[in-house]
């Protein structure tokens, strides 16, 4: 007969202070970036629409409404980088409480 691993239990991980305390740092991480995203995302179409601000020539015949256009791309991928790097320090801590509700 085959020895069964622990079982975890979601509702006692889901309690405990380690878990908490991962919900916490997701949180303060993944809210102020986010409202910066879409902050950021969203001042290009609002300064186009209402606004002539971005139309003047930042250099050349390139208007600033294209430097801050490919400053979005940029800028995504600065935030996809920043969310890899602290998504894998996410994962230990996961696996630190699972190793630690294991046993």
């Amino acid at each position: 007969m085959k020895k069964r691993a622990k079982e975890l239990n979601y509702t006692e991980i889901a309690q405990s202070s380690q878990f908490q305390t991962l919900l916490k740092r997701k949180r303060q991480f993944i809210l102020p970036l986010s409202l910066f995203f879409f902050a950021f995302y969203f001042t290009l179409p609002i300064l186009t629409s209402y606004t002539t601000v971005l139309n003047t020539p930042a250099f050349g015949s390139v208007s600033w409404a294209w430097v801050f256009a490919f400053a979005q791309f940029i800028m995504t991928w600065v935030l996809c980088i920043l969310y890899s790097r602290r998504a894998a320090k996410f994962d230990v801590m996961v696996q630190q409480i699972r190793q630690q509700m294991k046993g």
